[in-house]
């Protein structure tokens, strides 16, 4: 099969008088339906094939056009914002992103352009509002990428005709990268078109098939005063449940109970906004949190970024859209950013005397039941979404949807929510850092999409944030709501060693050896006949004093390593911590530990208490025990022998020592001159075993005799440490 020729065309034309964008392009692609995104499922795959080739040939094409919209060669290579890179970068990045994927997953084996495929491969997620990337690079000349991009539709085009394909499709699917790369170029379509905007006026120019809206009201009287509408509460399930392509932190759920609240009918205006403006708002450090005052001492902002004009002559400002300049219209939303949003929430929440702030993504998910039906079912879409009205905003009434205005559609939502993964989330190993670097507490989640947002990004379940001082197509709407989620910040872990403990100590089995720290619970516990107070010293992450938990009545797990602790607490609050994991060189696998996956949970949590402490200087409360297990630790102790000597006093009588050790004494950890075996005393060898049964006869009798015990330890895919302990186990007298 090949593509016939009608499918490679350019652009023509377009008349204003057509007030659909989608219906423009699908009438000039001659494709049906060209903006919704396929479904993964049906039972043809052929037609299968021939819906994925028209929406990979409608959106290469539409990003295509809204590069038409640059007028000046120095909008091409001029960064819009110091921020990011400059939009030649973006107008070869999606197309090399496709060819990239495609070899990672060994489905072509050859590169089109390797100098353009390395430079333009990775983006650029800026750390701050301050943090300027000065690099300079010798970007490709238009031409140049115009001609890339056109070879990398035909090899695309020629791979969808000939890739294997069954239905369903899974991520392990051929299909599944193409998707990727169709959806990655919807997501810069819109990224694209805000760089656009904050380009100079004079560098760009307007395209009759990308439209403004037309209306507006102009004087801030004539606009409708927003309202609050009581919302039930109830229970949210979130997480993507529909059969369509979705960016990995969308899959895995999680279940919230959300309380009554109120939101706001229509989004915030660009009247409604500016009561904020007038009162002072942005010369007001009380509306503003200490990141969110930084930025607008920063930026200098008076007023949201795409306003012209002085705001003490309202009458005179102006809103900048992607391609021109418009008499403010006070109806339509208010574009701002999340800083923006929440100091408007706080100074509104002062005027009132209400709890007012921005919706949580389980409230957004709440109002978002309230339209049925989803982007695949639209026959026409619910709202100013999916490029089927305008390209800019509207007025805040023009669609309603139910009881509310603007559900989904003309901007994007700020919400209070930091992105996180759900449970269950797994990373796809084709684009293993789309999320995984927003997992740190400072991207926080847009909900709804924009008039530009199509494909994934117009669905319920898509799941996008940005930092918060970032600008989208974005305002907001308020709640009166009380409701406090549990701020998770999860991100991956890359220290070595708390990553390979967290992965020996709840990772999967290697070479069918039992994981250590339960085997080693487990035993104790059997050994042990009095189950009221467990000491487990030199805990590391803590799977063994949490294991030990399930029989004892108390349990302290203690470590030096207070970096140790903290993952230990990390885990017993929010289930589950992330650690990477090196495989080879810089490549890294992502892995998460969960507790209740071990069947750990709340009754074995609240019988343990974590602490930092010195095994060899233990505070006076670590007593009256009637276990001590000491995992692996006397051979990294620098006195052992005073371990020894103070812990007969924690025990009480009948109480067991549990010692394991592959005594590999160093001089690192231990100097020689304390090891306790592994050395000749008086020309004879003495191991530590012996010393051992020297040190602990006056206090106790060993109850068994000696027992090897195995263990694991994973340092990358292809080298592991497999390591015997003794284990050795004594009874105080």
């Amino acid at each position: 099969m090949y593509l016939p020729l009608s499918c490679q065309f350019s652009l023509p034309a377009r008349s204003h008088s057509v007030p659909h964008v989608s219906t423009q392009f699908s009438t000039a692609l001659g494709l049906p339906e060209p903006t919704r995104t396929p479904l993964l499922t049906g039972s043809d795959p052929e037609q299968k094939r021939r819906e994925l080739l028209s929406y990979f040939c409608q959106t290469f094409d539409l990003y295509d056009s809204l590069f038409d919209c640059l007028a000046d060669e120095r909008a091409w290579f001029n960064k819009a914002i110091p921020l990011r890179h400059p939009l030649i970068f973006y107008y070869g990045h999606t197309a090399a992103f496709c060819i990239n994927k495609l070899l990672a997953a060994r489905l072509i084996d050859c590169r089109i352009d390797a100098r353009i495929e390395a430079m333009v491969a990775i983006g650029v997620d800026e750390m701050s509002w301050d943090d300027l990337d000065e690099t300079h690079y010798d970007w490709p000349k238009v031409a140049e990428l115009r001609s890339y991009r056109a070879k990398v539709r035909a090899r695309v085009i020629d791979f969808i005709h000939r890739m294997p394909l069954s239905l369903p499709i899974d991520w392990q699917s051929p299909a599944w990268v193409i998707l990727m790369g169709i959806e990655h170029e919807r997501i810069h379509l819109e990224t694209s078109s805000v760089l656009i905007r904050q380009l100079p006026l004079a560098w760009v120019r307007p395209r009759p098939y990308w439209p403004a809206c037309p209306r507006g009201r102009h004087q801030m009287a004539d606009v409708p005063a927003n309202s609050l509408i009581p919302m039930a509460g109830g229970q949210v399930r979130l997480g993507k449940q529909d059969a369509t392509y979705g960016w990995d932190n969308e899959y895995g759920e999680r279940h919230l109970e959300i309380p009554p609240f109120k939101a706001s009918r229509m989004l915030v205006s660009n009247a409604e906004y500016f009561a904020f403006v007038q009162a002072g708002g942005y010369d007001q450090q009380q509306w503003w949190d200490e990141g969110g005052w930084g930025w607008c001492q920063y930026a200098k902002a008076r007023m949201p970024t795409f306003w012209v004009g002085d705001p003490a002559e309202p009458e005179q400002l102006q809103l900048r859209l992607m391609t021109e300049r418009v008499a403010m219209p006070w109806d339509w939303p208010a574009e701002v950013n999340q800083l923006e949003a929440a100091a408007f929430c706080r100074w509104k929440a002062a005027q009132s005397g209400l709890p007012i702030q921005l919706p949580s993504e389980g409230e957004w998910a709440l109002l978002r039941n309230q339209l049925a039906g989803d982007q695949p079912d639209w026959i026409d879409a619910p709202g100013n979404i999916n490029l089927a009205r305008f390209a800019s905003p509207c007025a805040v009434d023009t669609c309603p949807q139910g009881d509310f205005f603007d559900l989904v559609g003309n901007v994007w939502q700020w919400t209070s929510t930091a992105i996180d993964g759900f449970d269950g989330f797994h990373i796809h190993p084709l684009y293993d850092d789309f999320s995984t670097p927003t997992f740190d507490g400072k991207h926080t989640l847009i909900k709804g999409g924009s008039w530009i947002s199509t494909g994934n990004e117009a669905l319920k379940s898509s799941r996008y944030a940005f930092r918060r001082h970032f600008f989208q197509h974005a305002g907001f709407r308020y709640l009166v709501s009380r409701y406090q989620e549990s701020v998770i910040v999860n991100p991956y872990e890359t220290d070595t060693l708390v990553a390979q403990y967290l992965d020996f100590q709840y990772g999967p089995p290697h070479f069918e050896v039992a994981n250590y720290a339960k085997t080693l619970a487990d035993l104790a516990s059997e050994l042990c006949g009095n189950h009221q107070r467990a000491l487990d010293i030199g805990c590391a992450t803590g799977r063994a004093s949490f294991e030990l938990a399930r029989h004892f009545q108390h349990v302290d797990g203690v470590d030096y390593s207070a970096r140790f602790i903290d993952v230990a607490l990390t885990l017993a609050s929010q289930d589950s911590f992330r650690y990477a994991v090196p495989l080879e060189g810089e490549l890294v696998e992502y892995c998460e530990a969960r507790l209740s996956s071990h069947g750990l949970g709340a009754s074995e949590i609240e019988r343990i208490h974590f602490s930092q402490g010195d095994a060899c200087n233990l505070k006076p409360k670590y007593d009256h025990y009637d276990l001590v297990l000491a995992a692996n630790l006397i051979d990294r102790l620098r006195e052992p022998a005073r371990f020894l000597r103070d812990i007969a006093p924690r025990l009480r009588s009948g109480g067991l020592l549990v010692l394991t050790s592959p005594y590999t004494w160093l001089a690192d950890y231990t100097p020689k001159a304390n090891w306790l075996g592994g050395i000749r005393e008086n020309g004879e060898a003495l191991s530590t075993y012996q010393a051992l049964q020297r040190l602990l006869a006056a206090e106790f009798e060993e109850l068994c005799p000696p027992r090897d015990v195995p263990f694991v330890i994973r340092e990358t895919a292809r080298k592991y440490q497999h390591t015997v302990a003794q284990l050795t186990v004594w009874r105080k007298r």
